[in-house]
């Protein structure tokens, strides 16, 4: 506390952004304020003031940095900015942040292509959006796709043409077929032109257009082409009726709700455009102690910080001590003036209302389902206790299992549940490296064994000093293992850790003839479970999922090994180049058939020489 009460004294009078940080040195909070001193020096007089989150926070503080910057926005911006990569415990998270999905055209390629993105770059491409929801920007790009027949490969045009013939879609015509030369670069070019009219809201001129060619056909007798037409008509149509783009008038605005009960809050917005609500989300913060100011405040901040079309008027449901900043960062962002503020009376107060109800039931729903699930989670664990009579409550799972093809490239797999969840971020791949050919019991040692020999050198690094607890990748060790296996497996695991001094219970999990979950076993007996159980469900969801993880790992390291022995091996061709061409060709066998002309138009001279001469010794 001596080192902060000096570092106070020597704070400026200035705008800037400071770091809080805990006894490790690790930043646990970081905020911005006009006047550093006055702000920092708050935190550690007067504590009477302080809300419980801040005095937390302060108890914990062990130092802080600061960092001045010229103006209050360019602090809040710097603060967001520190906020994401730090991702400090006490300050507001939102755990998705995720953007509105976009439509986007390459209108500097010569062929082409429309996709979704969630991420707008200067590229010199087309974007059109954003839309209120996923599936919303998918149907709107299937009924684009359907009515213009537009290419949904992956070759590389011009390049590619005439190297194969038309695909399936072209047959059943719902492709042009630009690989084949059925349509000009010109014509598909054009294409692309009325694409870009529909999806910007102009439908009149191409619908006029496709409705004369309907009754041209109709009246020269050509009954299908006709009907095509038609088709054509009504997708355009629906289309015009579904597309939702976010625009930037003055009917646009977002409605921010709150509702708290005890320590759980739930922020819910609201996105209003043309005058009609077009959807919502809902953000829950569990054990919060952040007052409902400091709670929108943070929110805003997070919310809007990758946001791109902001509307002019964002409603919120208390006044917040930024508002100010805040307002100004987000209208230097958006390039048009934003207004921030809480209507006090009228239908925009009553919108307030509503939204804040909201927030009230989203909250309430969101608490059902999590009591539901630690109701299920608990009848897991307990199950589990109970029927291998367990002495320690497993709160953590791991489960095993080995894959290869024909015992060549093998990979093992740990998978870990945390109270009866997946833990992804705990997920561990091992690359078979003691064992040869396919022997499941000795690969299920190998990975075992290096596990727990990498938890006790983790448990070594912590008590010397030279590791954090926060930084083990292998700790702690599980309170029951289950393998993709039977008693065999069972056996060797618990042959290992009698040498290993462990007392970890292990068990297999065994199928029936249809590859599906039957029950736990050890090296003597089998445990069968009720198929309606909370268990059951559990074991099979874990056993399917271990699989999986093993499958994905095993296809992966297939995937590299089968490039590498193509490519890798031939002078001159590093990662860097193996990736252009890659990338250009999209696989091996057009690699192969590529001319030195056409490889040279992608690596140098002398290396596309020696890429051709190794896939054509003869020549």
């Amino acid at each position: 506390m001596c080192r902060i009460k000096e570092k106070l004294k020597t704070l400026p009078m200035s705008p800037g952004v400071y770091l809080m940080k805990d006894k490790d040195g690790k930043i646990i909070y970081v905020g911005k304020s006009k006047v550093l001193k006055s702000r920092v020096s708050s935190y550690f007089i007067n504590s009477k003031s302080h809300t419980v989150k801040t005095v937390k926070m302060v108890n914990q503080v062990n130092d802080f940095d600061y960092i001045l910057t010229d103006s209050e926005v360019e602090a809040l911006i710097l603060e967001c900015n520190l906020i994401k990569k730090y991702m400090p415990k006490y300050n507001i998270l939102l755990k998705d942040d995720k953007q509105y999905p976009y439509i986007k055209i390459t209108v500097k390629e010569d062929y082409p292509k429309i996709f979704v993105t969630r991420r707008l770059v200067k590229d010199g491409s087309k974007y059109f959006g954003p839309y209120m929801s996923a599936a919303n920007t998918k149907e709107t790009l299937d009924t684009i796709k359907r009515i213009f027949k537009i290419r949904t490969c992956n070759r590389v045009l011009p390049r590619d043409i005439g190297k194969d013939r038309p695909c399936l879609y072209y047959q059943i015509g719902q492709c042009s077929a630009p690989c084949a030369g059925k349509i000009s670069q010109e014509e598909y070019s054009e294409m692309f032109n009325k694409i870009s009219d529909v999806l910007s809201g102009n439908y009149s001129m191409l619908e006029k257009a496709l409705t004369e060619k309907m009754y041209k056909a109709s009246d020269n007798l050509e009954y299908e082409k006709a009907a095509g037409y038609r088709d054509r008509i009504n997708n355009l149509r629906a289309l015009d009726e579904k597309q939702k783009i976010i625009s930037t008038n003055e009917d646009n605005r977002d409605i921010i709700g709150v509702y708290r009960e005890n320590n759980d809050c739930c922020v819910q917005i609201f996105y209003m455009r043309g005058g009609k609500m077009l959807g919502s989300e809902h953000y829950v913060f569990e054990n919060s102690d952040d007052t409902l100011e400091e709670l929108i405040s943070g929110f805003i901040k997070q919310f809007y910080f990758t946001a791109t079309n902001i509307p002019k008027e964002i409603l919120i449901p208390v006044e917040i001590e930024d508002s100010e900043e805040i307002e100004k960062w987000l209208s230097e962002k958006s390039g048009h003036k934003i207004r921030v503020h809480m209507p006090k009376r009228g239908d925009k107060a009553h919108t307030i209302t509503m939204v804040n109800k909201n927030a009230e039931e989203s909250l309430k729903v969101h608490k059902f389902k999590r009591d539901r699930e630690q109701t299920n989670q608990n009848a897991v664990l307990k199950g589990l206790m109970e029927l291998l009579k367990l002495k320690i409550t497993p709160f953590r799972i791991e489960s095993y299992d080995i894959s290869n093809i024909s015992g060549s490239q093998s990979v093992g797999v740990c998978v870990v549940y945390n109270n009866a969840r997946p833990h992804k971020s705990s997920y561990r791949k091992f690359n078979i490296k003691t064992v040869e050919g396919a022997n499941d019991y000795e690969s299920t040692r190998e990975v075992i064994f290096r596990r727990i020999s990498k938890a006790y050198e983790e448990e070594d690094a912590i008590k010397s000093g030279t590791l954090q607890d926060d930084k083990a990748k292998f700790l702690p060790l599980p309170n029951l293992i289950l393998l993709d296996g039977g008693k065999g497996h069972v056996h060797v695991i618990k042959e290992l850790f009698e040498t290993m001094g462990e007392e970890i219970p292990v068990y297999g999990m065994v199928k029936d003839d249809k590859h599906r979950t039957r029950a736990l076993t050890d090296e003597n007996q089998e445990f069968y479970i009720d198929k309606d159980s909370e268990l059951f469900k559990f074991l099979t969801g874990l056993q399917e999922e271990v699989h999986r993880f093993a499958i994905t790992a095993f296809r992966k390291k297939h995937e590299k090994a089968s490039v590498h022995s193509e490519l890798d091996d031939i002078k001159g061709v590093g990662p860097a180049k193996r990736n252009k061409l890659l990338l250009s060709f999209s696989s091996i066998k057009k690699i192969k058939n590529a001319t030195v002309g056409e490889l040279s138009a992608v690596i140098d001279p002398q290396t596309a020489r020696n890429v051709y001469k190794y896939f054509h010794p003869e020549n």
